[in-house]
């Protein structure tokens, strides 16, 4: 059975011998656990059994580069575009509260040196805000800014389960964008607030968005799991999320990126923001087109069969 195990392909005689020496060995190890436990027997035949199984029930395996090219084309957009509702929900939930945050600092702005203090709003607006985009060497910055960006990202993904600490930290984040964008209007400066904000925000927020999207959903699993049973709710949720963290480390990546590389450059303000629109309609293209495909496939983004859990069939 050792030998069938290790063979890259079987024919069919081949295939049944496996099958029926798998089933023998099966019912070996399980009397030999009962009736005369014997360590080393037992770890002969565990690791025969296991091996057997794998050929018989796994699905075959695909090389490293396979495996990439899956999951960059098919398990990443997969996941994120069926997921669309609960990170566009956040999306419109955050558009609105700072333009409403906007709109209700700017009626009051005395409102926003009493959160901020008036000596730092001066400080932000005429030095801070636009000197934080050059306050080191690109590379570094790059580097500060993809670290920072991916714990923000982390936390929301997976505080998710908890459900409200992704909440409290979405709104953090809102907050924070709201409060400086009312400051830089106010001051008139809304032109330099949007003309350094987009160029890098926009793909920034919805990395951020998907993640708390993602961990709100796995938050959702374990409250509400449906017909599944609690436990393999969550887990189906929580490998989903482990799929758009691996994929979010390269979005970060190219954020990290424009905010070091071309928000603080000399280029113009249109074309800065429109290297910013471009990144992010790239994204959502590739969701949209690779996601939607991928669905229409029958995939999940989920693991293949023989890699996830083993449970017992329950009515």
């Amino acid at each position: 059975m050792d030998q069938l195990a290790s063979r890259r392909s079987l024919n069919v005689d081949e295939a049944d011998e496996l099958v029926r020496l798998y089933r023998q060995s099966a019912a070996d190890l399980a009397l030999v656990r009962s009736r005369t436990p014997d360590p080393a027997t037992i770890t002969r035949l565990s690791l025969l059994v296991a091996r057997a199984r794998s050929k018989v029930v796994s699905t075959p395996t695909r090389g490293a580069w396979q495996a990439l090219m899956h999951g960059v084309t098919v398990s990443f957009p997969v996941t994120v575009y069926r997921s669309w509702r609960w990170w566009g929900s956040i999306w419109l939930v955050n558009i609105l509260f700072c333009l409403g945050t906007w709109v209700y600092l700017g009626r009051h702005p005395e409102r926003v040196g009493r959160v901020l203090g008036d000596e730092n709003v001066r400080q932000l607006v005429d030095h801070d805000f636009a000197d934080y985009y050059r306050s080191g060497p690109a590379g570094s910055f790059a580097l500060h800014v993809w670290v920072n960006n991916a714990l923000v990202a982390a936390g929301a993904l997976f505080l998710g389960v908890t459900v409200v600490g992704a909440v409290f930290l979405l709104f953090q984040n809102a907050l924070n964008l709201g409060v400086i964008g009312a400051a830089m209007i106010n001051a008139g400066k809304g032109d330099v607030f949007f003309g350094l904000i987009l160029p890098h925000g926009l793909l920034e927020l919805t990395a951020v968005f998907v993640a708390g999207g993602a961990g709100l959903q796995m938050g959702w699993a374990w409250i509400a799991p449906g017909r599944l049973p609690r436990g393999r709710a969550l887990a189906q949720a929580g490998r989903s999320a482990v799929t758009v963290a691996l994929g979010l480390v390269v979005v970060l990546a190219v954020c990290g990126f424009n905010e070091a590389f071309v928000t603080p450059s000399g280029l113009p303000t249109a074309m800065r923001v429109g290297i910013g629109v471009f990144v992010e309609v790239l994204f959502l293209a590739y969701v949209i087109v690779f996601g939607r495909r991928g669905v229409s496939a029958g995939e999940t983004g989920d693991v293949g069969v023989g890699d996830r859990e083993d449970y017992a069939p329950v009515a």
